[in-house]
């Protein structure tokens, strides 16, 4: 459990060869946002069921100097996607797989376009051929199958047989891919040359963007090339909120980084507890969880009205110290409340010069909407899912509406001075394994990699668990279960630790140059520095 230390630059990511190729680019002079995109081609490749170019990112890039800056690469609802398309064909709800799941575009290029101009206003920039260079050597000679995505195939096969080019693919002989396995992916590694040769911008307007629309107007997806041809990343203002820990940062609407910050800020208001696997600390943090999940429910989507309303809530001590005097210390609220699932993955990096970039990326579901696009080799993702088919209300499907997402990177900058990037995959779960990491170590001194190893916890339904229980990993005290039961929680013991607690990281700088990086044991990750 011992935590990595280095001086040179750092990267953790969920698969040990993303964290490589990052640690690379870092080595030969570049950008902790260079680092970041080299992880994240390298993902999409050796990981991706969990990630990919048919996705949506979100980042948020802390400067050396105080700044602070975030990036939506959120895809917008195709313009085509309206209520009549479900209705004829006899959707009362959007469903998750298929033509139909895949109605929004993919936003995850355009963050790597958008942060790479900004990387570049830091020093000359490296060939983007460089920074995809790890990737398409992994798509052309191969890479080896995962434990988790050889798991999940299997585990998914019956919903994903249905999409011609993903069987034939992943499932030759009607049977998946296993873990150990060695598979190439020659469309991808075209996709990505083509990228190189023709930029980033030809995922949106070109040859590669004209290819797209068709095999997704073959899949049944409404998403067609003006849709790709209109979207733009943004560079925005994050979300943050003051704490008696420092400044906490997370990404605004439609992300739930508004319930991230809102856990932290209320937990901050409760009384420390005797330790951080007491009881008194997993209850006030699952309370000040209901609380922050009430609010995001009812206030949280792609409009600009909620992104205006997080901002003035966070900004209000009055009315956050309002919201922790409803939680109680000796009872659990009850919990019926129908919440999001999703997957992801996290990666951090820090360079030499103290640019540290906290970055999510994710198709939503696993292998997203079980589209593959033939030409492309993609994956393309199912956020659009979660839009209501209703005409007024929380996140209706509007077309040119952006879904609300699980996706939230965090940051913080520390009272001592040191700078904390941090995330982690798991839908519903991200806000909660992000506190119980933060207060962990930040609050009560847990070293970092320890505070990502120790047992979690999950109040509600992940990764197709309709479950609204207390789900809580080995490794509590008897005491603190029977306590918790004794409170009024659901308490659901899981016999080992499990992958629905997400895949975390973490990456601390501090004042005089000193890194600290920590992964996660349910993951395939990996810490790489230098």
């Amino acid at each position: 459990m011992l935590t990595p230390n280095a001086l040179g630059g750092m990267v953790t990511s969920p698969h040990h060869l993303a964290s490589q190729a990052g640690l690379d680019v870092l080595r030969e002079g570049g950008t902790a946002i260079e680092a970041v995109v080299a992880a994240a081609s390298t993902l999409a490749v050796v990981y991706p069921h969990m990630t990919g170019l048919g996705g949506d990112a979100f980042w948020l890039i802390c400067y050396p100097d105080g700044r602070t800056v975030a990036i939506d690469a959120c895809g917008a609802l195709a313009m085509g996607a309206e209520h009549a398309l479900y209705a004829e064909a006899g959707h009362t709800t959007i469903p998750w797989r298929g033509g139909l799941a895949a109605n929004t575009v993919a936003g995850t290029v355009s963050g790597w376009e958008t942060a790479l101009e900004l990387s570049s206003e830091i020093r000359d920039p490296l060939p983007l051929d460089r920074l995809l260079r790890d990737a398409i050597h992994y798509a052309e000679h191969g890479r080896v199958v995962s434990e988790s995505e050889g798991a999940l195939l299997a585990q998914k096969q019956p919903e994903l047989m249905s999409d011609p080019t993903l069987a034939h693919i992943c499932f030759p002989e009607g049977k998946p891919w296993t873990a150990g396995s060695i598979r190439k992916s020659p469309e991808l590694a075209q996709t990505l040359r083509m990228l190189n040769r023709d930029g980033l911008r030809s995922f949106y307007n070109g040859p590669l963007a004209r290819s797209l629309a068709a095999d997704l107007a073959a899949a049944g997806s409404p998403v067609r090339s003006l849709d790709l041809l209109a979207h733009r990343a943004e560079v925005k203002e994050p979300l943050h909120v003051q704490t008696s820990d420092g400044f906490l940062y997370n990404t605004a609407p439609p992300t739930q980084g508004v319930a991230s910050l809102l856990i932290l800020a209320l937990s901050d208001h409760l009384s420390r507890a005797d330790g951080p696997e007491s009881f008194a600390h997993v209850h006030g943090l699952v309370e000040a969880t209901k609380q922050a999940f009430l609010y995001r429910n009812r206030h949280t989507d792609g409009s600009e009205h909620s992104e205006a309303l997080a901002r003035e809530l966070l900004a209000d001590p009055a009315r956050l110290e309002a919201m922790a005097s409803r939680i109680s210390m000796t009872h659990a609220m009850p919990w019926t409340e129908k919440t999001q699932w999703g997957d992801t993955t996290w990666m951090g990096a820090i360079d030499r010069n103290g640019v540290a970039v906290s970055m999510i990326q994710s198709l939503y579901f696993e292998f997203g909407s079980g589209v593959m696009l033939p030409q492309s080799g993609l994956f393309w993702q199912n956020r659009g899912s979660s839009f209501r088919l209703a005409h007024s209300g929380w996140n209706i499907l509007r077309p040119g509406a952006k879904p609300f997402h699980t996706l939230n990177p965090a940051a913080a900058r520390l009272r001592d001075g040191r700078t904390m990037v941090y995330g982690t995959m798991g839908g519903e779960g991200q806000p909660q394994t992000q506190a119980a990491i933060f207060s962990r170590h930040v609050r009560y001194g847990v070293p970092l990699q320890e505070a990502i190893c120790r047992p979690r916890w999950l109040l509600g339904r992940t990764w197709g668990n309709e479950s609204l229980s207390l789900k809580v990993e080995p490794g509590f005290s008897p005491d603190v279960m029977s306590r918790l039961e004794a409170a009024g929680h659901t308490v659901e013991a899981l016999p080992e630790q499990s992958i629905i607690m997400g895949h975390a990281g973490a990456l601390i700088r501090h004042e005089n140059g000193r890194l600290e990086g920590a992964t996660d044991p349910r993951s395939d990750g990996a810490v790489a520095a230098w």
